[in-house]
């Protein structure tokens, strides 16, 4: 199952922004704070707990041949999983967008679908305005 978060376009360029999202410790600038709880991170992996009591880690896994930022799933999370950030840059801005893409069951899928959606296009927003702060 893939869900992309909304286009977004950052005041930055794809280097900085590649930069930020390979230190995990960054992530919890990027997660709903009313949603989650224990946030743990090194620059590699981060875990944190959903609402619901579900606990998702994310690790580093590279940088794909157009430069994009990968991740997955670690033991500890529910369903395997992986997410990558895919950006384009455009002049001094860039833009991208959060890719999900996950082994879920047609029932987990119904049911995880619409939060997963809304949840990416957060982070998607959150990434966004941590470039235009800066500016």
């Amino acid at each position: 199952m893939i869900i992309k978060s909304d286009r977004i376009d950052v005041a930055a360029s794809k280097n900085e922004i590649r930069d930020f999202l390979l230190n995990c410790n960054h992530y919890h600038l990027l997660l709903p704070e009313d949603k989650i709880s224990n946030f743990t991170a090194t620059e590699n992996q981060c875990s944190f707990k959903v609402q619901g009591g579900i606990t998702i880690q994310l690790i580093q896994d590279g940088i794909d041949q157009d430069g994009n930022v990968l991740l997955k799933s670690g033991e500890n999370s529910p369903f395997p999983f992986s997410l990558s950030a895919n950006l384009n840059e455009e002049g001094p801005n860039t833009s991208g967008e959060i890719e999900f893409d996950g082994e879920l069951n047609s029932f987990l899928a119904m049911v995880a679908t619409k939060p997963l959606q809304h949840l990416f296009n957060f982070m998607a927003d959150r990434l966004k305005h941590q470039f235009t702060s800066k500016s």
